[in-house]
């Protein structure tokens, strides 16, 4: 696969475009007969017709196109996208036209790496009610021109973006054309094809909160994760192509998920790395676990920790659960801008119940669900904002890593004390187990990681001190961490 596998693919459209003209060889109707019918108005989920992709290659190679998009329409799209790019989708003109001759109740959607207005009015003529403008490969001058097309014809622009850059250019674009352009993050890149599903959330509010969620969909918990972030649609591609008898599923999880607390803090959180990378894109954030003390804390937020974490279980040395909470409520209290962690490993013990309350009441941000497996999580802590911490001396499971993110968990931990982390799972890594001042440096040099998660390695080793962190390990932590 290409390094940059959009520009490829424009490319290639450029010289077929020059061969062929902007209709592939296929004969256009002169007028659209057909009534254009309103886009993504209100909260669904769009469904593709698609045969390959460059990323999974053969998807449904011999589906029907018209049969899929009525078995789609059964099962509750609030649209329906039609491929028509030739060389890596397999798709075609003429599926739309054919689509849109059969379908006249639901939106179509032309999706394609569309380059000039001319491909917008002949789009209009075949029967599409949206067309797909990627901001990436349009400069602004010709993402203006392509939506006043849009708008002249009457049929409505869903733009792709997926940078701050493509952020700025769209919404420009949507001052002059308020109610011709929908937004969409595309959680894979395009330039090589990886999937981060937290993209959208990062640019969802800025944005202005009504928004498309495309790609990365392959659950219905992962659906249902996406209807808790509070998005305005999904576009469902791979899964609804391999199974569209199925996808009726996959648009209940979604449509029937309201935003929830969940959901507004995976935003927050989003929004926190953004932040963190612009400011530091080399650097990774920090989370400070263990903490039991007053000093600590504070020390912890003046060195520059973007978490703090409190374990709340049963049997460990620093635990917070009792009276050291108590002596720490004032700080949890006064932490600004700092993400309050409380981690759990039995969701039946007393202290996980009380750190479920701590999170309602507001004392705490979240809760770390360490070694806890998704499906053992009772239903009143999946209510509120968490993530999970995977386990294992040894090593880290890949197919558990994938797993939980294929739910939709966009982040995770990983804590592994022999440093054998699980990579390629679809999520930056998070990395705990065994860090300290000494071998930190090595550990981002050797893995990058987005997030280091440190506890006993800043404390002295001797167990009346468990919990009690070394002010001078501290420093030198953060100094490890700080350097170019």
């Amino acid at each position: 696969m290409s390094v940059n596998i959009v520009q490829e693919i424009v490319e290639r459209r450029k010289a077929d475009i020059a061969e062929r003209g902007f209709s592939f060889g296929f004969e256009i109707p002169s007028k659209r007969t057909r009534p254009v019918v309103p886009f993504m108005q209100e909260k669904g989920a769009i469904l593709e017709v698609k045969r390959a992709s460059p990323s999974k290659g053969d998807i449904a190679p011999g589906l029907d196109s018209v049969k899929t998009a009525l078995e789609y329409r059964k099962n509750g799209a609030k649209a329906i996208s039609c491929l028509t790019e030739e060389n890596y989708f397999k798709g075609s003109l003429k599926d739309l036209m054919a689509i849109t001759s059969a379908i006249d109740d639901v939106a179509v959607l032309r999706k394609d790496f569309l380059i000039d207005e001319q491909e917008i009015e002949i789009s209009y003529l075949c029967g599409a009610d949206a067309v797909l403008l990627i901001c990436g490969i349009l400069s602004h001058e010709k993402l203006l021109s392509m939506t006043a097309k849009c708008h002249e014809l009457g049929i409505r622009a869903l733009v792709e973006v997926r940078t701050e850059d493509d952020v700025e250019k769209v919404l420009s674009v949507k001052k002059v054309y308020p109610d011709t352009i929908v937004c969409g993050v595309n959680s894979r890149n395009l330039k090589d094809f990886t999937i981060d599903l937290l993209v959208p959330a990062m640019l969802k509010e800025k944005l202005g909160g009504s928004v498309i969620f495309e790609s990365g969909i392959t659950t219905q918990e992962c659906a249902q994760m996406i209807g808790r972030m509070g998005f305005k649609g999904i576009l469902l591609g791979e899964f609804a192509a391999r199974n569209p008898q199925m996808a009726g599923v996959f648009v209940k999880a979604f449509t029937t998920t309201p935003e929830d607390a969940q959901g507004r803090f995976y935003i927050k959180l989003a929004q926190k790395i953004m932040e963190h990378k612009k400011q530091n894109p080399y650097k990774p954030m920090v989370k400070i676990c263990g903490l039991t003390q007053k000093e600590d804390i504070e020390l912890a937020v003046k060195l520059g920790a973007d978490f703090t974490g409190f374990i709340l279980a049963p049997g460990f040395a620093r635990s917070i659960y009792g009276e050291r909470f108590q002596a720490l409520k004032e700080s949890l209290s006064s932490i600004k801008n700092v993400i309050k962690i409380g981690v759990i490993t039995d969701p039946a013990s007393q202290e996980a119940k009380f750190a479920l309350s701590l999170v309602e009441q507001g004392l705490l941000d979240c809760l770390q669900f360490h070694g806890i497996k998704y499906q053992a999580l009772p239903q009143e802590f999946k209510n509120v904002p968490h993530y999970f911490a995977l386990t294992g001396k040894e090593g880290i499971s890949k197919e558990e890593a994938e797993k939980l993110n294929s739910y939709g968990y966009a982040r995770y931990l990983q804590d592994s004390s022999s440093h054998n982390y699980a990579e390629n799972c679809g999520a930056p890594l998070w990395l705990a187990g065994g860090v300290n001042p000494q071998n930190v440096r090595e550990l981002i040099d050797k893995f990058h990681p987005e997030l280091v998660d440190v506890s006993s390695g800043l404390e002295d080793v001797i167990p009346e001190k468990t919990g009690i962190k070394n002010h001078k390990k501290m420093i030198d932590f953060f100094s490890e961490i700080n350097k170019e």
